[in-house]
């Protein structure tokens, strides 16, 4: 199946917690760190929950 990269391009500080709470489970602590997953359905709900503060890597 393909993959995704996500990087963080924003700071979380000042967001809902259920935004944070996504942010980690992709994985995604500090900005400018990429991780690479798995594509799914539910990847992509979590990415289009937090779509300000994440972007897609091509």
């Amino acid at each position: 199946m393909a993959t995704i990269k996500i990087k963080q391009i924003r700071s979380k500080i000042g967001y809902p917690v259920d935004q944070k709470r996504t942010l980690k489970v992709l994985g995604l602590n500090k900005i400018g760190q990429v991780v690479e997953k798995e594509d799914s359905p539910t990847l992509r709900g979590m990415i289009r929950k937090v779509h300000h503060l994440v972007t897609v890597v091509e």
